[in-house]
């Protein structure tokens, strides 16, 4: 049986740690840009789903990676989507003054990998994916934009080493998609 082309989404998760707690008047340019840069990623082509706190409108109150940690954890239909939002879109300007708000990465803080269309990852299946990368390097499991690797890869690499049990899916902006995943969630 053949899948869709949209079979499969891409996950990311990216970490930044603190310079400033988030009250910190140094942070308000930063938290100043939190709306608006959420909401061009949830109207972005190709945006499929993005973790936000209970009650909020993202989800920079969580801090599963530690208190000074924030974490953003989206869903994306192709590799090239996230990149046209990362890098040419107003997420760019947030890029790009990091350094103001976050310290420079000693390790790997983002983590891309493919899932079924349809599941959204958790919190804890998102550290676990870059704590792997951050152990053994680039894998169709867990990669980064610059060593990247097709759906079709980590469809192969799950069938190789098969992996745990997904956990119950994380909170989403928007409903799941219908459609047949039972076959595609076999895959990975």
């Amino acid at each position: 049986m053949t899948a869709s082309a949209h079979a499969a989404h891409l996950a990311q998760l990216n970490v930044a740690t603190l310079l400033h707690p988030f009250d910190d008047p140094r942070m308000a340019p930063f938290v100043e840009m939190l709306d608006p840069v959420n909401a061009a990623a949830d109207s972005a082509p190709g945006f499929v789903w993005r973790l936000v706190e209970e009650g909020a409108a993202d989800a920079t109150g969580l801090r599963p990676a530690g208190e000074d940690v924030v974490v953003n954890l989206s869903v994306w239909q192709s590799r090239e989507a996230l990149w046209d939002f990362s890098y040419r879109s107003g997420h760019l300007e947030v890029m790009r003054r990091r350094r103001e708000w976050f310290e420079r990465h000693v390790q790997a803080h983002l983590v891309l990998w493919w899932v079924p269309a349809g599941h959204r990852p958790t919190v804890t299946e998102a550290l676990e994916r870059l704590a792997d990368l951050r152990a053994h390097g680039s894998s169709p499991r867990a990669f980064t934009f610059a060593s990247a690797h097709t759906a079709a890869e980590a469809a192969e690499h799950h069938r190789a080493v098969p992996s745990a049990q997904p956990e119950p899916a994380a909170r989403s902006t928007r409903p799941v998609p219908s459609g047949d995943t039972a076959v595609v969630r076999d895959l990975f």
